[in-house]
């Protein structure tokens, strides 16, 4: 007797790549080309988490989604959104703790809006090792910062899933085992596995990346890229293997959203959607059709 197959998958796509849409329009996009859901960065254009009226903002935003039909991960990798001059600053790591604090208070907020949306994770990253640190004492520091967050995301039911990003501390998935031991290896901690990154620096291919990730992968973002060169790039255009990658996830009970993420497409981001909607399915059916295992 054959076993069943596995669900298909849930794909997304990141709103970091529709910043030239409303939100309302972005969702109504999605949900109009097919997508499963959405991967929703906290951003100044499209949901500010610092704004007044947090709580009814995200009743409104749970409304659209309720109505497109679309499920919903929560990102925070806005460039500026706590800082106006400095990418991605304030981070976990910062000398200052009030600037860490920032940072923390940016990751609450995005708990509380997943916790009402009903999304299951949120993502975050470590940051860039600041200048003069050295690396114990940052990894102390991600430990500390991060531990409230956790708990605070346990109390809600929602993962964080921090994400291995080159060029940060955090940068593998050997910097994310350090920290998972760091804190205790807490359930509510997890992984966002960018399948990109893991073709830009992992020393195994991708899909080898996927099957021993699995038991901690909570959210999943997907693009091309090639080797050695931290650049996201749409489908086709890099050197990854989709089919068996796209198996692995399957093959391994991953149930998350799959968000496509091409944040600096934005001035193509319908195109770009629909596209990669396409390539991804096509690519999901190659997998099935041609008996790719795992």
């Amino acid at each position: 007797m054959s076993r069943p197959r596995p669900e298909s998958l849930r794909f997304a796509y990141g709103t970091n790549g529709l910043t030239d849409l409303r939100l309302t329009d972005a969702l109504a996009l999605l949900a109009d080309l097919g997508y499963d859901g959405v991967s929703l960065t906290l951003d100044h254009m499209h949901f500010d988490p610092l704004a007044p009226d947090l709580a009814a903002r995200t009743r409104r935003v749970a409304r659209d989604l309720e109505r497109f039909g679309l499920g919903v991960a929560i990102e925070t990798g806005a460039r500026y959104v706590l800082d106006a001059r400095r990418k991605h600053h304030p981070t976990l790591l910062d000398p200052d703790p009030d600037a860490r604090g920032a940072r923390i208070d940016l990751l609450l907020r995005a708990v509380r809006v997943a916790a009402d949306l009903g999304a299951p994770a949120v993502h975050c990253f470590s940051g860039v090792l600041p200048s003069g640190e050295s690396e114990e004492t940052a990894w102390r520091r991600l430990a500390d910062a991060l531990g409230a967050v956790v708990v605070a995301a346990e109390a809600v039911g929602v993962a964080l899933a921090i994400e291995p990003e080159p060029g940060h501390l955090l940068a593998d998935l050997a910097g994310f085992h350090r920290l998972r031991t760091a804190l205790g290896d807490p359930a509510a901690l997890g992984l966002t596995l960018d399948i990109g990154h893991c073709q830009c620096l992992e020393p195994a291919p991708p899909v080898e990346c996927v099957r021993a990730a699995a038991p901690w992968v909570r959210h999943v973002q997907i693009e091309d890229m090639r080797r050695g060169v931290h650049e996201h790039l749409p489908f086709g255009e890099g050197e990854i293997d989709f089919p068996p990658v796209l198996e692995a996830l399957r093959a391994t009970g991953y149930r998350g959203l799959v968000g496509v993420e091409l944040p600096r497409h934005s001035h193509a981001g319908p195109e770009l959607a629909r596209g990669s909607l396409r390539f991804l399915q096509d690519a999901e059916r190659a997998a099935i059709e041609g008996g790719v295992r795992c």
